[in-house]
């Protein structure tokens, strides 16, 4: 079935002269023109502008959009995930705090006790928050633009390429344990290799600058949360491997 601009727009709840000017810029062509001159959309225009209001409530501005929706390989079933997965963990995380607040009525009034770690359950995305105004803090914009590219690059990944990346940092980590306890320095060629490794894993969240790259050594090096997830592995991990990435990034990036 084929849409009128007037008819896309009324079901869609986009403006008329939203359409209109999506036509314009070449992100939402119709699929043609009747005789009378009317713009008319059918299904395929109607996925690709369901994509758009999807990545735009994903804080992607057009000219982001227009760019994902023209690569070769962009794939609408595997974005449609990405989306699935990103509202999923909102709802997750919506649904704690929603959890924390009934919770915490029941404490105040009396009817059920709270220990002191509930009070704060749900409000993990405040900690990344905190992450990234760390490095927006101590390496200004350049950080803060590397982290919208982060986001923007991670917001069409699935469940496998997730499992991917976790799968070879931990890999990584492992095998810089293994250095740690073969007493080989964080300067050595073998760690060298490894943290490049680490680097390149890196550069799929976002272009690392050596400035970026040290920051976020110094941001594993200097919060507690990090050095809780790295002692998994060895308790000198965080020493060693901010120590390496320095090395690393004042050697190998420009």
């Amino acid at each position: 079935m084929a849409y009128t601009v007037k008819k896309l727009a009324k079901i869609s709840g986009i403006s008329v002269r939203t359409l209109h000017w999506y036509d314009e810029i070449g992100l939402l062509k119709p699929a043609y023109s009747g005789n009378n001159g009317y713009r008319y959309y059918e299904e395929k225009q109607m996925l690709i502008l369901q994509q758009i209001l999807f990545f735009k409530e994903l804080g992607f501005t057009l000219n982001d959009i227009q760019k994902l929706l023209s690569q070769n390989d962009f794939d609408n079933l595997k974005a449609l995930s990405a989306h699935r997965k990103v509202l999923e963990e909102d709802l997750v995380r919506i649904n704690s705090l929603i959890s924390t607040i009934d919770k915490t009525i029941l404490h105040l009034e009396g009817k059920q006790t709270m220990s002191d770690k509930e009070l704060y359950y749900g409000f993990e995305s405040a900690r990344q928050k905190e992450y990234e105004q760390y490095l927006v803090k101590y390496h200004g914009t350049p950080a803060e633009e590397r982290l919208l590219e982060c986001k923007k690059r991670t917001a069409i990944w699935d469940k496998e390429v997730w499992d991917e990346v976790k799968n070879k940092g931990d890999t990584i980590h492992k095998d810089l344990a293994d250095a740690i306890q073969k007493g080989l320095s964080p300067h050595s060629d073998d760690v060298q290799t490894i943290i490049h490794r680490h680097y390149q894993l890196q550069n799929r969240f976002f272009n690392l600058t050596r400035e970026v790259y040290i920051g976020l050594s110094e941001l594993y090096v200097q919060h507690p949360d990090f050095k809780k997830f790295f002692d998994v592995y060895h308790p000198k991990m965080i020493e060693f491997l901010g120590e390496a990435m320095r090395y690393y990034a004042n050697k190998t990036l420009s």
